[in-house]
């Protein structure tokens, strides 16, 4: 599994993921990109995209894109909020339950 970090994300986080391959957007050298052209860079490269933008869904037609979205929704950005939510997600992906839109 290939894992996209966002750019909203502390980059921190990318210790927390265990991966085949785990990058974040500033790594791939897509810093700065519009959510639709990345998710479009993304899906070329990547099988999920880590994010905590709960409005994505909102904002883009998801089902243009051939990628799985993992939404981290925790009470602040910071990686002591977030890295709990890790094992969730470990989990979700460990037996195939990710979904085009998933929130962990």
């Amino acid at each position: 599994m290939r894992v996209l970090i966002d750019e909203c994300l502390p980059r921190a986080l990318k210790r927390e993921i265990i991966a085949e391959f785990v990058q974040t957007v500033p790594e791939a050298g897509w810093a700065s990109k519009k959510n639709g052209e990345l998710l479009r860079l993304a899906a070329t490269k990547f099988d999920v995209l880590l994010t905590n933008d709960q409005n994505i869904e909102y904002q883009q037609n998801l089902s243009l894109v051939a990628l799985a979205i993992v939404v981290l929704v925790a009470p602040t950005n910071d990686i002591l909020d977030l890295k709990p939510l890790i094992p969730d997600y470990a989990i979700k992906l460990k037996n195939g339950k990710m979904k085009s839109l998933t929130f962990v």
